[in-house]
């Protein structure tokens, strides 16, 4: 069933934002269980992780983005993102739940990349909100 153009704009800024929220908190949370003493390197960590896919995923949402602008005024929601996103996302999902029920992820792993990925993802959910309401 076909959708309005702002409807799928809409659709990534969810896809995006909620693991946004989730791994975002979970980032959180295993900076509030990491040693003081490691505090410093983790925020350097976290801030190269931030960084990294600041510039990764403002590629990925202008692409996205324009992709859904050259759409036609409805499309259908499986043409949100290319074949490749969706495959993408996929994996990216399948990974962090692997790393999750690996044992041997360290807390300061969590921390730090979870931490910068997280934000990233909402701000790029924020960005196709934008979209909405150009």
């Amino acid at each position: 069933m076909p959708v309005r153009r702002e409807f799928l704009y809409l659709m990534a800024a969810l896809l995006w934002g909620v693991p946004g929220c989730i791994i975002t908190s979970k980032g959180v949370a295993a900076y509030r269980a990491v040693a003081i003493d490691d505090l410093w390197w983790l925020i350097l960590c976290t801030v190269t992780v931030l960084v990294a896919f600041y510039f990764m995923f403002r590629r990925v949402v202008a692409r996205y983005s324009g992709r859904i602008a050259k759409l036609p005024s409805k499309a259908r929601l499986w043409q949100t993102f290319p074949l490749r996103g969706w495959i993408l996302m996929l994996f990216m999902m399948s990974l962090g739940v692997a790393l999750k029920h690996i044992p041997a992820v360290p807390l300061q792993f969590t921390a730090s990349f979870y931490s910068g990925l997280g934000p990233m993802l909402l701000l790029s959910s924020a960005r196709f909100l934008c979209n909405v309401w150009r």
